[in-house]
């Protein structure tokens, strides 16, 4: 099978026109530049990384908020033979007892972001709003590190917040992972690591219209070529750059993409998010669907007219805050 051809099952039939974009986001997808987050090339790397943020990243001042919250940077021991993992460690000042902790992973489609962008804001916010503790883990980036490099990074970050939860007030058994796009696959990963390997017992996994599947051949990934914040051509270079020729091919682990997982029983309980206007729309369904037959448990929302990543494009959007409304009162939900 090559990396672009369709596989079987994929209900590989013509699909319609594409469904249209809420329309408080239609501005702000219509202004992105070209090349911006789509129709780009892995030569193009370097310059998304280098451009400004559309949104300026919070700083330690913003993240302490007003002395309700303590900052610490912690560099732990990383996966075997590779360099320590760097993590932002940000606890609220005001509890004493061992609060719930939100391990945050960034999104930037396995190629770009850092720990303060991909969707960090929104999910601090949520932090902040019920009281929990935030890590957020730098992974290193593909093309530079490939796969298993990024996840392995990212499970070194949380077992080692598992092993010392005592000393930094955190309380192991509500450990939630979650993050955005990539953010939100490399999340979901974390996740089947943490079941095979017998470590971590994550309460929760939050996953932000997750990057899950290499093969990028369903109907909405077709359906929404050439359009949005993160289409087709871009999703294949973010793919290749983690996992180069072996991308679509027969032997791709489920560590790398979730939706190769052939088992998907015995998982926290998942909060699956995505926009109906966007790449992601058709594996993300697909996985919350695949969580449920395996006896699982999954909340599932599409978001008419989302776009991708559509609640950091314009978090004032009615959509925007009804999303972020859906995400929070879930994490109220399952800390109850």
């Amino acid at each position: 099978m090559t990396a672009t051809s369709v596989r079987e099952g994929s209900d590989a039939g013509q699909v319609g026109p594409p469904p249209p974009f809420d329309a408080d986001l239609l501005p702000v997808i219509s202004a992105l530049p070209p090349g911006a987050l789509a129709g780009f090339t892995a030569d193009d790397i370097p310059r998304m990384r280098q451009a400004p943020p559309r949104a300026p990243l919070p700083t330690d001042e913003d993240l302490r908020r007003g002395g309700a919250y303590e900052l610490s940077n912690e560099r732990v021991p990383g996966p075997s033979g590779a360099p320590d993992v760097p993590l932002l460690i940000c606890r609220p000042t005001a509890v004493e007892t061992p609060v719930a902790c939100l391990y945050y992973i960034h999104g930037g489609g396995m190629i770009m972001g850092s720990q303060r962008s991909g969707g960090f804001a929104g999910m601090f916010g949520h932090a902040a709003e019920l009281g929990l503790a935030v890590v957020s883990v730098e992974y290193r980036l593909a093309p530079e590190t490939p796969h298993p490099g990024p996840v392995e990074d990212c499970y070194a970050g949380l077992t080692w917040i598992a092993g010392h939860a005592a000393e930094l007030g955190i309380d192991p058994a509500r450990l939630i992972v979650g993050g955005v796009s990539a953010g939100g696959g490399l999340s979901a990963a974390v996740a089947l690591l943490a079941r095979d390997r017998g470590g971590p017992a994550l309460a929760g996994q939050l996953l932000g219209c997750p990057m899950l599947d290499d093969r990028n051949d369903t109907p909405s990934a077709r359906q929404m070529a050439g359009l949005g914040a993160w289409d087709r051509a871009a999703n294949a270079v973010g793919w290749t750059a983690l996992l180069g020729d072996a991308r679509g091919g027969p032997d791709v682990s489920p560590y790398a993409a979730p939706a190769r997982a052939t088992d998907l029983s015995g998982l926290p309980p998942a909060f699956i998010d995505v926009g109906s206007a966007e790449t992601f729309r058709d594996e993300d369904v697909a996985y919350a669907t695949r969580i449920w037959q395996a006896g699982g448990q999954a909340e599932l929302h599409v978001w008419p007219g989302g776009a991708h990543g559509f609640t950091g494009l314009v978090p004032g959007a009615a959509l925007s805050r009804a999303a972020l409304a859906a995400q929070r009162d879930w994490l109220r939900r399952l800390l109850a």
